[in-house]
């Protein structure tokens, strides 16, 4: 049963990299990049914005995910692929943290806290799925699925 759920998420992984043409063509990119934009957005003002430190830090680690998805992308095989996607991931932790931290000591709401927290969550899964595809596939890496130039 569960070599047939790897089959399907294989295939499934070649459906979408056929599809692929370059990094910012993957959800979990996209997804990465809206998640870096809300971090730079709750910075921005207010206490928090007078926090250059803590600052420094939620804007690196989410600049972290986004960064680790296309360079892992642009290495064009799996294995560093799957490399730079776990340190993405790990990113993803780094951030849901923070957040935390930053509602903790009242420099953003907790609605704000909680949305930011589920995306990065949701982001981290969505990394994780990736991951297990990638395993799973008879795709030794993205260069193989790039047109000949």
């Amino acid at each position: 049963m569960k070599l047939e759920t790897r089959s399907s998420a294989a295939l499934n992984l070649e459906t979408t990299m056929s599809k692929v043409q370059r990094f910012e063509d993957l959800t979990i990119f996209q997804m990465a990049r809206d998640l870096c934009q809300d971090v730079y957005a709750i910075t921005k003002d207010g206490e928090f914005h007078k926090d250059s430190r803590f600052v420094q830090q939620i804007h690196a680690a989410a600049g972290s995910i986004m960064d680790n998805i296309a360079e892992g992308y642009e290495r064009d095989g799996n294995k560093e692929f799957i490399n730079f996607l776990y340190i993405a991931k790990g990113s993803c932790g780094e951030v849901r943290s923070q957040i935390l931290r930053a509602s903790d000591v009242g420099f953003i709401d907790k609605d704000t806290a909680k949305k930011l927290y589920n995306d990065s969550l949701n982001l981290s899964k969505s990394i994780s799925k990736f991951i297990t595809s990638l395993k799973g596939s008879s795709i030794t890496g993205l260069k193989h699925l790039k047109p000949e130039s």
